[in-house]
């Protein structure tokens, strides 16, 4: 069993940064792959950036460049860093996770379905 445990989240005005932690509790299973997701109003949730045991992140084209996604193994944590935060990036941010000890490549690990456990998800407002 793993659980997700998220802090951070916040407002912030258009063009600012925010950080969001998640630590993962495992009890059993084999946790590879960590991800960022997010669901803004009326749309589907996406994700938004992974990353694998060995460091490797991916990134989806809407927060290249802007959002770095980090690890703490010692720790077991991993953080979303996001930089030049948009007004249509309002919405619930999920931190998920994959127990399977699965390899995701690079459009696994960016869908959804890739992953079997979610956090609670904390509020990010970005206003105009």
């Amino acid at each position: 069993q793993v659980r997700l445990v998220e802090s951070g989240g916040g407002s912030v005005q258009t063009g600012g940064a925010l950080r969001l932690s998640c630590a993962a509790n495992v009890d059993s299973g084999d946790v590879r792959n960590l991800a960022w997701a997010r669901q803004t109003p009326g749309k589907e949730r996406e994700v938004v950036a992974d990353i694998y045991i060995d460091g490797t992140t991916y990134y989806s084209d809407s927060v290249k460049g802007r959002f770095i996604i980090s690890q703490d193994k010692s720790k077991n944590t991993v953080s979303l860093h996001m930089n030049s935060l948009k007004p249509g990036e309002t919405g619930m941010y999920y931190c998920a996770a994959d127990s399977r000890g699965l390899s995701l490549g690079p459009h696994q690990a960016l869908n959804v379905r890739a992953y079997n456990t979610w956090g609670q998800g904390p509020q990010v407002t970005v206003s105009s």
